[in-house]
């Protein structure tokens, strides 16, 4: 069966960055996080666990007593992925525990990795610890083992993933989120900006807000108040963008209460000192309604255009990145040019796309007419030569204007690598400065000229 190699999976999370310190005979374990930012989120409240009872981290395989793959369900691409991770840290450490999405399915993991010690589901954070209590006893130092005020961080100082909410009331057809993390459970909004605070005050100048449906936020609790605040996604946009750094959405479903959110956003009129970024990722997967119909999506695509439309409107500044599904199961030639039709009308500016292919367990698996592997190729090519066109042509748009940037990088010869208010960490463009960084330090907001555009980066002067 074709598979979709790991750069058409717009769904992967940064390559995660460890602190290794550690003192003389402390017991470590290493960690190796794959899929989604969520994911990261997870192995980051795993090891803030573990720090806390005094175990240290290894950035390697030969310098852990034990290594916890947290791995990824999402499509058999990262059934595959996670498997041959399993099967490297076996090889090369030998004492292994699994958790994560691809948890939920143990005898599919002991089937082909019988040695793994343990084998937990995602989010089961008691259990995964239980696991390592027995695999490397703790042994905590009270007067050495300290834990950063804001726990173990698997991203860059100057930026962090703030989770809202764990599952999906969903039943989209090629998915199998929702079996595998449940139903939509909210986190008290209190607790998510008290989070949020704690981050901020140590230095994070971008949260980038995740979940499985964004725009659901407190529908499960209903929108329940508590200690002033309130569990909706409108309100804790308000709350979050408040408190001085970036804001920027992920995942959010295209429902008519988003028009709500726009005039929240940094740009739009009446959003005062917000800082809520006017950037929106939003999952739309395809855009004929036969298809959307059957992927059991809740929403058309003219409806969408038409939205589009009125974000705009309100904040003409804003960005739009979304993520789609060619050779979806039944897809015609004349569906497939309906959605590069809307690609023309909507002009979106970031753009990920993957072919579809089978999971085990969902319900489109079963459906008629599969689209050859050699079409859904051909349908990929032709969708990304139409996106590349689209954000090319909107980046060209920018040379000569000026542009807020957050620094991600500075390399030895001094280039660093930036990103505007535009783009997301690692799925999105970047903006690239060759000269003058001296003074320029990682985090740094600065202001740049935009000289040079290319299919998906820019090039700027420091102003």
């Amino acid at each position: 069966m074709t598979q979709n190699p790991p750069n058409l999976r717009p769904d992967l999370a940064p390559r995660a960055r460890y602190d290794d310190s550690r003192r003389v005979g402390q017991p470590t374990i290493g960690m190796v996080s794959l899929g989604c930012p969520k994911a990261l989120v997870d192995s980051e409240r795993i090891l803030t666990r573990l720090r806390a009872e005094g175990y240290g981290i290894s950035a390697d395989y030969s310098g852990a007593d034990a290594v916890i793959v947290n791995t990824c369900g999402f499509l058999d691409t990262a059934k595959a992925e996670s498997l041959e991770a399993i099967g490297e840290a076996l090889n090369e450490n030998g004492r292994v525990i699994v958790t994560g999405c691809l948890g939920a399915e143990p005898d599919y993991i002991t089937g082909v990795h019988p040695r793994v010690l343990a084998v937990t589901g995602p989010h089961q954070y008691e259990q995964v610890l239980d696991a390592v209590h027995i695999a490397v006893p703790p042994d905590p130092d009270p007067f050495i083992d300290l834990l950063p005020a804001s726990g173990v961080k698997l991203t860059p100082r100057h930026y962090s993933y703030l989770k809202i909410s764990e599952g999906c009331n969903h039943k989209c057809k090629f998915c199998i989120i929702p079996d595998m993390r449940g139903r939509l459970a909210s986190r008290p909004a209190h607790a998510i900006l008290r989070e949020a605070e704690k981050l901020v005050e140590n230095g994070v100048k971008e949260l980038l807000v995740i979940s499985q449906d964004t725009s659901a936020y407190g529908l499960d609790i209903r929108h329940a108040e508590d200690r002033g605040h309130r569990a909706h996604i409108t309100d804790l946009a308000r709350d979050l963008g408040s408190l001085g750094a970036w804001v920027r959405l992920h995942y959010v479903y295209p429902y008519p209460s988003v028009r709500n959110l726009i005039p929240l956003m940094e740009g739009a009129a009446g959003a005062g000192d917000s800082k809520l970024l006017p950037y929106l990722d939003i999952p739309f997967q395809h855009a004929h309604p036969d298809v959307l119909k059957r992927m059991a999506r809740p929403a058309a695509g003219s409806k969408t255009l038409d939205e589009i439309a009125a974000w705009r409107d309100i904040c003409p500044d804003i960005t739009l990145r979304s993520t789609f599904i060619v050779g979806y199961p039944g897809e015609t030639e004349a569906e497939f040019q309906t959605l590069l039709d809307w690609m023309d009308e909507a002009q979106l500016d970031r753009v990920g796309c993957f072919q579809y292919e089978n999971v085990a367990g969902a319900r489109s698996n079963n459906l008629p007419d599969h689209v050859d592997a050699a079409v859904k190729q051909d349908r990929w090519n032709r969708f990304m030569e139409k996106a590349q066109a689209i954000s090319e042509a909107k980046l060209e748009a920018k040379v000569g204007t000026s542009q807020e940037v957050i620094v991600d990088d500075i390399d030895a010869e001094g280039i660093a690598t930036c990103r505007t208010k535009a783009d997301a960490p690692e799925i999105d463009g970047n903006l690239f400065i060759d000269a003058g960084t001296d003074a320029l330090s990682v985090g740094d907001i600065v202001r740049v000229k935009v000289d040079e555009a290319g299919e998906y980066d820019l090039w700027g002067e420091l102003v």
